[in-house]
């Protein structure tokens, strides 16, 4: 009955702590861990909950790959800030160029860089933003 008990903690302590990491890993162990909890109060010894709990836990984790992908293929893109940033206008500020420069993309000021390394892009112009790389908006002349 103890070894049941044990089991039996370690896997809601395994479960608990999935729900704070959301990694699939411990929940499979915590599972594993459930099933242990079981063959032991059914009369196998710690050695034989033991093997049940590596068992199930190996074949849970086979099955972890496949589970992700379902969920995550019914799962929205939900977009950044950033990536709504992305085609919008944009105003620059200091001198854009391939190394560096300042633009305002709406009420807020960015580092950017010339999408084009070549391009040199003077203060006042306005310009859009094709990409964001990091805290740098990538920009191109509205020409």
């Amino acid at each position: 009955m103890t070894a049941a008990v044990l089991w039996l903690v370690a896997g809601l302590l395994l479960l608990g702590t999935e729900v704070v990491t959301g990694t699939f890993v411990l929940l499979m162990f915590g599972g594993g861990a459930l099933v242990a909890a079981v063959a032991s109060l059914l009369g196998l010894g710690l050695v034989g909950s033991a093997a049940v709990f590596a068992v199930v836990t190996v074949l849970l984790l086979a099955g972890r790959s496949p589970l992700r992908r379902r969920l995550e293929r019914h799962t929205p893109h939900t977009p950044t800030r950033a990536d709504a940033l992305v085609g919008g206008a944009a105003t620059v500020l200091a001198r854009v160029d391939g190394h560096g420069g300042r633009v305002r993309i709406g009420d807020d000021e960015w580092s950017a860089r010339a999408f084009d390394g070549a391009q040199v892009i003077e203060a006042g112009e306005r310009v859009t933003v094709v990409r964001i790389s990091g805290a740098t908006a990538l920009v191109l002349a509205d020409r």
